[in-house]
């Protein structure tokens, strides 16, 4: 048993065998047989229902619900880092399905602390009782990513969404885009300025929006390289009223929003790290059962040396999201620093370890149908998820040095 192993709880190794069994038995059978379902065209026709509806039997699709309305009660002070596990173990089948997962997760803590009893009874209730129901966080827009996150704590910076009072309620204006779930969820936490005088932290809200309300379009599904299993989407807003008992944070929204910003860090870092892992299992199997020049691969040194640091690489970004998902859950001063430094990690590292097994599997790592080629596609796609790579370099220069880091703010 690993060191990773046995720091393990009962209950996180319980879930995590169930997961793998999962993933193992259903999830990459499907993903291997039917690969052309990804390039699907038509974003209702790709994942068929009954992967949710297996998710869901398994209670993965609803996990951060809290146990009064069905959820499964995780341990308190492990949570963060058993979303982790989960999220890896889901992605080492499909990132796009994990993606599709973990909205529900992070959306639902955010729900938990923030929403009232009323919200909370209705929305976690319709969720528990569809397996199709998804939610989505909106946040990013057109003209605004995670750039906005630099420093840029003034008006100039704020959201384009808008959204101005009215007699018992608001009028949201505005468009969002790369939202994950976006195309197909149910629920949508969305962002917009109500008080252009002040920094964006000071004048940002969130509404609780769903689907099908008047004014409130699905634009189109964006076409990603990769996590295609996930259906990414544009939102678009125009003279859309949600009452005033759908106001979910008043003001400080962004401010407080760090139940739903750091566990997502260590979720993304997760998920790559899944698809290293997937990479790394593929890759040893193929090395140790094809032989060229009279020989296993694996027996060829350069082989051997490549295989040695793609796992040398996941052991370390696995090493890194179990400190940092730690550091999150006890809420260490750190915190903040490492749950970036994860992020980035993972990145970086296993889109490196995708690139070796998409090579050391040749001319056929770069053919649809045997999967590798997705995996490095999958990859790719966490340099900028949750921020980028320099964002996130920046925001972890903040973290650790905040007096003397730069403002990267302020009009020329």
């Amino acid at each position: 048993m690993s060191v990773f192993e046995l720091e393990l709880t009962e209950s996180q190794r319980m879930m995590r065998e169930a997961c793998k069994k999962f993933v193992d038995d259903s999830i990459i059978p499907f993903i291997s047989k039917n690969w052309k379902n990804e390039w699907n065209m038509t974003p209702e026709g790709r994942l068929p229902d009954f992967i949710l509806q297996d998710a869901d039997k398994l209670g993965i699709r609803t996990l951060g619900v809290p146990e009064t309305f069905g959820g499964i009660s995780l341990e308190k002070e492990h949570e963060v880092r058993t979303f982790a596990i989960i999220s890896e173990e889901i992605a080492r089948g499909d990132s796009g399905l994990a993606d599709k997962l973990v909205q529900n997760w992070k959306v639902s803590v955010l729900l938990r602390a923030q929403a009232d009893s009323y919200h909370q009874e209705k929305w976690f209730s319709k969720l528990m009782d569809n397996p199709n129901f998804l939610f989505a966080h909106a946040l990013t827009e057109p003209k605004g990513a995670s750039d906005r996150w630099l420093g840029y704590n003034a008006p100039e910076a704020a959201m384009d969404t808008k959204a101005k009072k009215v007699d018992s309620g608001w009028i949201l204006n505005g468009r969002k885009h790369y939202i994950s779930n976006g195309y197909d969820a149910s629920l949508y936490i969305i962002y917009a300025n109500t008080n252009p005088s002040v920094g964006m932290m000071e004048g940002t809200s969130s509404f609780i929006v769903s689907r099908g309300t008047k004014g409130f379009n699905i634009a189109r599904c964006n076409e990603t390289v990769g996590c295609r299993y996930m259906n990414n989407g544009e939102l678009e807003l125009i003279d859309c009223f949600v009452p005033d008992s759908h106001l979910l944070k008043s003001e400080n929204a962004l401010s407080q929003a760090g139940i739903y910003f750091r566990p997502g860090k260590i979720i993304q870092a997760a998920k790559n790290l899944g698809v290293g892992q997937a990479a790394l299992e593929r890759t040893a199997d193929f090395v140790q059962t094809y032989s060229r020049g009279g020989r296993l691969l694996i027996k060829h040194q350069i082989v051997a040396s490549r295989l040695a640091d793609m796992a040398t690489k996941v052991t370390a970004v696995r090493a890194l999201v179990m400190q940092a998902a730690k550091a999150v859950d006890l809420n260490t001063p750190d915190a903040d620093a490492l749950c970036n430094m994860a992020k980035v990690f993972a990145s970086e590292e296993i889109l490196k370890v995708c690139q070796n097994a998409m090579e050391l599997h040749g001319g056929m790592g770069s053919m649809l149908e045997a999967g590798i080629e997705k995996l490095v596609r999958d990859a790719s796609i966490f340099l900028h998820m949750d921020a980028t790579v320099d964002i996130s370099n920046f925001k972890i220069i903040k973290a650790l040095w905040p007096e003397n880091a730069g403002k990267y703010a302020g009009p020329e």
